[in-house]
């Protein structure tokens, strides 16, 4: 399983912009603006994106990537139950302290681990990337420009065979959202290449929406929270000022009749 899911995830490492390759997108174009369910003050996770999302992580990106910033305990902010997190964490081993003749040890994952990279080190990354470190996921949808829009935008962004007046570059694939248009690594999503538990259907535009959804609650886990927070005090407010209405009413009432 993990082998054949390698030429993606190497695709994906691309996608996400941190191959040698520049990927940002062109300087005067924004990326198209798409509905998200966790848009605006009243915006929510959907909790069955965000479960199909970190199944593309684990089967696509976690052969690259790394999410320091996220345990396995974390998950129960997507819905997952403690036997599921348990389960999950079991089947990635981790590093453990040498044996008594000083070799490196590993052991199950444990629900405290955190998303560890699938590499021993930067260094050992970059050595088998061809130079580049991939690198961490757990902010990524924070920090580069354009967020969830330009994460979609480039995902879907490859077009095979190119337009008409691409140039032919041996080893190149087309993307909309490429510098020049042009990057080295193919596309990192393809339809049907998973198959979602809840029957989705798994086109490359759903797990690009997924696999979105997924590092933008990475990057921000508490939203769902935070927004609920929000409308308690807002409907609080209201009530209050209904109650500051009918008040003012009653003393301008009073006040005539005297």
């Amino acid at each position: 399983m993990r082998g054949s899911f390698f030429l993606p995830a190497f695709g994906l490492l691309a996608s996400l912009g941190f191959s040698g390759v520049a990927l940002a997108s062109e300087p005067d174009k924004a990326p198209p603006h798409q509905a998200w369910s966790f848009d605006g003050p009243l915006g929510h996770y959907d909790q069955g994106s965000l479960q199909r999302g970190f199944l593309v992580f684990q089967r696509v990106c976690s052969t690259c990537h790394g999410m320091r910033d996220v345990s396995y305990n974390d998950l129960a902010g997507i819905g997952l139950t403690q036997q599921q997190i348990a389960e999950t964490a079991k089947a990635k081993p981790q590093a453990d302290a040498p044996d008594a003749a000083g070799r490196p040890t590993m052991r199950p994952g444990l629900p405290d681990d955190h998303l560890h990279s699938p590499f021993p080190s930067d260094a050992a990354a970059a050595a088998m990337m061809g130079g580049v470190a991939p690198p961490d996921q757990s902010r990524l949808a924070m920090t580069h420009p354009g967020g969830a829009d330009w994460l979609y935008a480039f995902l879907t962004g490859y077009r095979m065979p190119p337009p008409a007046d691409a140039p032919i570059v041996p080893g190149k694939f087309y993307n909309d959202w490429a510098t020049g248009h042009m990057i080295g690594m193919p596309p990192p999503l393809m339809n049907g290449m998973i198959q979602y538990p809840d029957g989705t259907p798994a086109t490359v535009e759903q797990q690009a929406r997924d696999i979105t959804t997924f590092l933008v609650w990475a990057s921000d886990p508490h939203r769902n929270e935070r927004h609920s927070i929000g409308k308690a005090v807002m409907a609080y407010l209201a009530v209050l000022l209904v109650l500051a209405i009918a008040w003012k009413r009653k003393i301008w009432k009073r006040l005539k009749t005297q």
